[in-house]
């Protein structure tokens, strides 16, 4: 905890050092990000790290497993509500969900683990990501090379569910009839660094 706590308080200092004042001062009149970007909560994907980033560029959703919860008009949560503030109030362009090899929460699914002793991990897990993850062979999707070809074609296939669930928003449909907002799914190699994109065409995954 201490290095974090050392970083924070440096943190004015070297925003003065690198002459950036007034890139943060300007942050106080609004946002105006490029892009939602919905990833894992897992510790190893950093969105700013891959996409390369700045303060203001994107507005984030973090869920185990980069679920997106089907939408609900009866008890909408915070994860209805980040989606809704970013398409319908900052009107971003672009949406991406990003998944990412190694996933905890792909691996659990895909394995049928017990997790009695975790209910709202296995709550979460059940209800959100696919019921098929461990049922389908790697397929195209699969990359050479990965320790677990299964693991990493189910986390790919986790991201094309979570895409379709974003159609169950109103918000989401809207401005995709207008032609205003675009979906991407990315799937990242947290021990390579390769970023994939689906590529709709195609029906697979690309380097981008």
């Amino acid at each position: 905890m201490q290095p974090f706590i050392e970083h924070a308080r440096s943190l004015r200092l070297r925003i003065d050092r690198d002459g950036r004042r007034a890139e943060f001062g300007a942050l106080a009149a609004g946002q105006s990000p490029m892009a939602l970007f919905v990833t894992c909560s897992d510790s190893r994907v950093i969105p700013s790290l891959i996409t390369g980033s700045r303060p203001g560029d994107l507005f984030e959703l973090r869920t185990a497993g980069n679920a997106v919860p089907a939408y609900s008009h009866v008890r909408p949560g915070g994860d209805a509500a980040t989606i809704e503030y970013a398409v319908d109030v900052l009107r971003v362009p672009d949406l991406i969900v990003c998944g990412h090899s190694h996933c905890g929460a792909v691996g659990a699914r895909t394995r049928g683990d017990d997790l009695s002793a975790l209910p709202a991990v296995d709550h979460w897990l059940t209800t959100q990501l696919p019921g098929d993850a461990g049922h389908e062979p790697p397929g195209a999707d699969a990359r050479p090379g990965t320790a677990d070809p299964g693991l990493h074609a189910a986390g790919q296939r986790n991201v094309r569910a979570q895409l379709e669930r974003l159609h169950t928003y109103p918000c989401v449909r809207r401005r995709l009839g207008e032609g205003t907002l675009r979906l991407h799914g990315w799937f990242y190699g947290v021990d390579s660094g390769l970023v994939l994109s689906l590529d709709h065409e195609l029906g697979a995954f690309v380097p981008l």
